[in-house]
């Protein structure tokens, strides 16, 4: 059974910082792209970054505030943000992109809360 467990989320101060993790289970971690997409009050599911399995990928937007990192020994991937703004308040959601008998497959976590807010 595939799992992915977001943890992290919160409430924050703005210019304050966050690492979100998503521990993943039930399929082959290391060969897997792993993603981080968020998704604000009344605005589409959008992607933040993504790391294959051996690079990273970030949207055009989310460049120098985010970090996407992956330990496979742990099969779970991190997303730190850095000063943090009101507007990043939104549900992050850790997403695996991954094969099963050769066919693509991709499996959503539930997602946590982050509120950016004073």
């Amino acid at each position: 059974q595939v799992q992915l467990v977001e943890s992290g989320g919160g409430l924050v101060l703005p210019g304050g910082s966050m690492r979100l993790s998503c521990v993943a289970s039930g399929f082959t971690f290391g060969s897997s792209t792993m993603s981080w997409y968020r998704q604000a009050p009344g605005k589409e599911r959008e992607l933040v970054a993504a790391h294959y399995p051996y690079f990273a990928h970030y949207a055009d937007s989310m460049e120098g505030r985010f970090r996407i990192s992956r330990d496979n020994t742990k099969n779970t991937v991190y997303l730190q943000i850095h000063s943090l703004e009101p507007e990043d308040t939104a549900v992050y959601y850790c997403k695996a992109h991954t094969s099963i008998s050769g066919s693509p497959i991709e499996y959503w976590g539930q997602g946590t809360q982050v509120t950016v807010s004073l």
